[in-house]
């Protein structure tokens, strides 16, 4: 074979591309698929335990978690290469990060009070012992949250992606992967005594479908602006997981306690800001952040031109 009809034959960038950004999706088929195994085998021995449907997601989050450990050693990867730090470091970055959270989502909350789409709720009881008990609960949740989702995306996923195509797409791809992930899910509950092996597989078909549903849209457009803004932080500061992890809790604590504190106002004029999926993430925290983002790149280019 003469070279020019070798190189006719060869997979072009754009087709390799496109075949590196579906592994993702092949790592989450197969971690689902697994999942959906062995849900029902758990079920079958422990009827008295999580229900079928949560057994799939966490278990679907764990292979996902699992898959980190191979990737690593097929790319070759460290845990430096995915963002970890020392550990002094680390926790250094992890401070940071839950402040940057904080100034960053805070203005949201505040324009969504002033703006009438959050009123207080007068229901709950308001004392001392009550706030602080809510904010350390809600804090954890919002940690162990963050240490699942920051280092398969913006770890292992963002870090392989980049082996393979530039920093801009594969921020793109894999805060797109991210965005999806969090509607993968069906309401469907099926009763023990009628699931079978297949049960899980019909679940799993109901959430891929869910994924077409246009009521996502809003919500989706800002989980993917959430994932370019991680992904950004990620890639412009080395060795950066900590700072991603720290201010991925914070937001994720700050909506835990806007849902525990506030009641939306279905009567407000701005209700469009915010999405039925959390009450938050909506069309403002998604042009929030792209102002952050581009605001970001413009002072990047200025500073640039001065030096």
């Amino acid at each position: 074979m003469t070279e020019k009809s070798a190189t006719a034959f060869s997979p072009q960038p754009s087709v390799l591309s496109l075949l590196y950004a579906s592994v993702p999706l092949l790592v989450l088929l197969t971690a689902t698929f697994l999942a959906c195994i062995l849900a029902y085998f758990m079920v079958s021995i422990w009827d008295d335990g999580l229900s079928f449907r949560t057994i799939i997601r966490k278990s679907t989050q764990l292979f996902l978690v699992l898959s980190i450990f191979p990737a690593m050693h097929y790319l070759g990867l460290s845990k430096f290469d995915l963002g970890f730090s020392v550990r002094p470091v680390f926790i250094k970055q992890l401070l940071q990060g839950v402040g940057l959270g904080f100034i960053t989502l805070m203005p949201v909350f505040i324009a969504l009070y002033l703006l009438g789409v959050n009123i207080i709720d007068e229901s709950q009881p308001w004392t001392l012992f009550w706030v602080s008990k809510k904010l350390g609960i809600e804090l954890s949740l919002a940690l162990l949250i963050s240490l699942f989702e920051e280092p398969v995306f913006r770890g292992i996923l963002l870090t392989g992606l980049n082996k393979k195509m530039s920093v801009r797409a594969a921020i793109l791809i894999s805060a797109f992967y991210y965005a999806i992930l969090h509607f993968l899910d069906s309401k469907t509950q099926i009763p023990t005594q009628e699931l079978n092996l297949f049960s899980g597989f019909t679940l799993l078909g109901e959430a891929f479908t869910h994924l077409l549903n246009p009521e996502i849209l809003s919500a989706f457009f800002a989980l993917f602006a959430v994932g370019v803004f991680l992904g950004v932080l990620r890639t412009q500061v080395k060795v950066s997981l900590g700072l991603c992890i720290g201010c991925h809790a914070c937001w994720v604590w700050q909506i835990k306690l806007s849902k525990s504190l506030f009641n939306i106002n279905p009567n407000s004029d701005y209700l469009y800001l915010v999405s039925s999926y959390d009450g938050v993430i909506g069309p403002l925290v998604t042009i929030w952040l792209t102002l952050a983002i581009v605001g970001y790149f413009l002072y990047q280019r200025l500073n640039d031109r001065k030096y």
